[in-house]
């Protein structure tokens, strides 16, 4: 028996996230997304190292998007707000082209920071989760504007798997799920 407000198919979920830095964490959620019937489309959004997990859309296409190319972004805050101004076009497109049925995102000031700039491009009502170290923090209308970016509390640092984080993240999954499960009545 179906429950009210379920979608018959399969959501796709767009996973964020720095895969340079944040892959372990972003490829968990993914798994878990996976687990609970629904496909990730992971988003690599990172600007140092190469990513540690194969991405479906790579940090090149973010680059390219916001005008750079990602051997330009030397510098930190540059990168930062050349790959959220990116993330922002593309996940503006994908719900355009009726791609993506949700994005969750995980991380620190950098991570949160790119994000939510990639969240507030999206239409109200649309499911956008954001884990982030900032989300208990007095900064958090700055990454939130006036979009509905649910902010959850890491609670832990976003740096690896432990018992806490897995069941953070395993509840972040969960909601991102459940909101792209619900529609208006």
């Amino acid at each position: 028996m179906q429950k009210s407000g379920y979608r018959d198919n399969m959501a796709t979920i767009a996973v964020l996230g720095t895969l340079d830095t944040k892959a372990e964490e972003h490829a968990f959620v993914a798994e878990i997304i996976t687990q609970r019937g629904h496909i990730p489309l992971l988003i690599d959004v990172g600007s140092l190292n190469p990513p540690s997990v194969a991405p479906d859309i790579p940090r090149e296409e973010i680059a390219e998007a916001a005008g750079v190319k990602t051997t330009e972004l030397n510098d930190r805050g540059q990168a930062v707000k050349a790959m959220g101004k990116g993330a922002a076009s593309i996940v503006r497109q994908l719900v355009e082209e009726g791609r993506i049925n949700g994005i969750i995102s995980l991380g620190g000031g950098g991570g949160t920071s790119i994000g939510t700039t990639a969240m507030r491009a999206l239409p109200i009502g649309f499911p956008k989760l954001m884990v982030s170290t900032l989300a208990a923090s007095e900064s958090v209308p700055i990454y939130m504007g006036v979009k509905d970016v649910t902010m959850m509390p890491s609670v832990v640092d976003v740096a690896g798997l432990n018992r806490i984080s897995r069941k953070i993240f395993t509840n972040a999954a969960g909601a991102i799920c459940g909101m792209v499960e619900s529609t208006p009545a």
